[in-house]
């Protein structure tokens, strides 16, 4: 794990014992060894992916071991399989009404006072997710609930990878390495190996803003378009496609770019149009939303009480203690944004990611939600770096000592330790229903 954390390979590389070359030999060398050390620090990433969901399963492991003491308490007499009572924690919450879009698609009729207990009250979730597990179920053996937990561990890889990408434009290797680690073990992170939609929407969101980053308009266009039938949050992506298009207009007239903010809505609407021609009424997943879950708009207030009420009555509620950590951790992450900022496309879709995070009246700030706004991520991996650079740089000064990689690291460490162990304690918590997820 030692490897695992260190940035040494993502400096660049030392040439200057390289035989004399041509000066575009030398380049293509110097691209050559930092291709291979990017690769390498993207194995790297890939493994502290695959121990951040070892992190999850123990978590999950945990609930079932709970459930197999509480079945005997009970006197229930049920074969104690393991594995079935892992699937279990992570196919719950919002997993089972996913899954009942993947067995039976969406409801032709929903009911008046639509509520939590109606089946139909499946036409709150988005198409996308439950769409992919459905094709990967018809190629995969097994049943739909490992095509799902499958699906989401191939694109949770992909999301890591995806990010550290995205932040080695704006920034270096090592803060690219850094942005990945954060995405893998970040507490936020057991919904990639939930049954949820969280992992598909990052996934979208990242390559979304790396086209908008290369100019790449019809492809910015079609996945942002695929973002806004995913999660209700997608929209975001149609902020970042309309920003970016109006930056290239003004600073270099391309009017093609307007291709992509056209495009970025026609998922989102053509969602909504589906639910409509299929049930018969125009804004149903408005009023379930409304009715099932009594969700309406507090804009932060929800938020900022609940974060109160964490402080004044911290034993009353564990959702209240979550909602507090994820709205200070917001705060610190929008801190370390501001002074590390990102392209104004990727900004957007952060801000609208929070505001829609922030504004519902029930649900509102949790680790899943915060997680989706990974450019945050990224921001803070490039303050952290900065930090440790000026701390062996003040303690060079002061001591005259020769400059080591150890020094200003414990930060990185210690954050690194808290969200593994937040990792677990999120995943345990929310498999018990201890708290809303």
């Amino acid at each position: 794990m030692t490897d695992t954390l260190s940035d040494e390979s993502s400096r660049t590389p030392d040439v200057s014992d390289a035989p004399t070359a041509p000066s575009a030999d030398r380049s293509r060398l110097l691209v050559a060894l930092r291709d291979r050390d990017w690769r390498q620090l993207s194995y790297r990433a890939l493994i502290a992916y695959v121990i951040s969901r070892i992190c999850v399963v123990a978590g999950a492991a945990v609930v079932a071991a709970q459930r197999v003491v509480q079945d005997r308490i009970d006197g229930i007499a049920r074969p104690t399989n393991a594995v079935h009572k892992i699937t279990d924690v992570l196919t719950s919450w919002d997993g089972k009404w996913y899954f009942a879009i993947v067995r039976d698609s969406y409801p032709s009729h929903v009911p008046a006072h639509v509520t939590f207990d109606d089946y139909q009250a499946r036409t709150a979730f988005f198409p996308v997710f439950p769409a992919i597990v459905r094709w990967i179920d018809k190629i995969l053996p097994g049943s739909d609930v490992f095509a799902g937990l499958f699906v989401n561990f191939v694109l949770g890889a992909a999301a890591v990878l995806l990010v550290g990408v995205l932040a080695r434009n704006f920034f270096d290797d090592r803060v690219a390495y850094r942005s990945m680690l954060l995405m893998a073990l970040f507490p936020g992170s057991f919904v990639l190996s939930f049954t949820y939609s969280e992992a598909t929407l990052i996934v979208v969101a990242a390559a979304c803003l790396l086209c908008l980053q290369h100019k790449q308009w019809l492809a910015a266009g079609i996945l942002a378009s695929i973002g806004g039938a995913t999660r209700a949050n997608g929209i975001a992506l149609i902020a970042a496609c309309g920003v970016a298009a109006l930056i290239a207009i003004a600073q270099e007239r391309r009017w093609r770019s307007l291709v992509a903010p056209l495009i970025a809505p026609v998922g989102f609407i053509g969602f909504h149009v589906f639910l409509w021609r299929r049930t018969g009424e125009k804004l149903v997943w408005f009023r379930t939303q409304s009715e099932a879950w009594h969700e309406g708009t507090s804009f932060g207030v929800t938020a900022l009480r609940n974060t109160v009420d964490a402080f004044t009555r911290p034993l009353s509620s564990p959702t209240d203690i979550i909602t507090a950590v994820s709205f200070i951790t917001t705060l610190v992450l929008v801190y370390m944004a501001y002074r590390k900022r990102l392209p104004w496309p990727v900004a957007t879709y952060t801000f609208f990611v929070l505001l829609l995070m922030l504004s519902p009246s029930t649900v509102t700030a949790r680790p899943r939600f915060l997680y989706t706004a990974f450019p945050l991520l990224i921001s803070a991996a490039a303050w952290i770096v900065t930090y440790e650079d000026r701390y062996r740089q003040r303690h060079v000064a002061a001591e005259g000592a020769v400059e080591t990689e150890g020094h200003g690291g414990e930060l990185w460490i210690a954050i690194l330790c808290v969200a593994a162990a937040g990792l677990v304690t999120l995943t345990a918590l929310y498999g018990v229903f201890g708290a809303i997820p």
